[in-house]
């Protein structure tokens, strides 16, 4: 199979055709079927699908794919990242409230000094 480009000379459009080849039995010549798979976008070179006739491509579909396993993998990031902010946050939470405890024992123990 092979992708034939066509272009209609009243619109200037370039239309995309999937050709393929074969062999008629019958009248024991070439033969080749095409099917219409879309237009070419003259700006970016894309094939643009046209309605029911035409498939869509493959490489958008690749595109999104990549691009949600990018996203995917940026989450991801993000997730651990965060993870390991709560990671120090919590370990330093611990070592204050043992400053903490350190000084009420401190406190405390003078105010039985003072008491006494």
């Amino acid at each position: 199979m092979s992708l034939v480009k066509l272009k209609d000379k009243r619109t200037g459009t370039t239309y995309i055709y999937e050709s393929e080849s074969y062999w008629d039995k019958e009248k024991k010549q070439p033969r080749s079927r095409r099917k219409l798979i879309g237009k070419l976008d003259e700006e970016t070179g894309e094939i643009v699908p046209t309605g029911k006739s035409g498939r869509k491509k493959s490489s958008k579909t690749e595109t999104a794919e990549s691009s949600s396993t990018d996203l995917a993998a940026q989450h991801i990031r993000i997730i651990a990242e965060k993870e390991e902010q709560i990671r120090v946050l919590k370990a330093e939470n611990q070592a204050l409230l043992g400053q903490k405890q350190d000084i009420l024992k401190t406190l405390e123990a003078l105010c039985r000094k003072l008491s006494d």
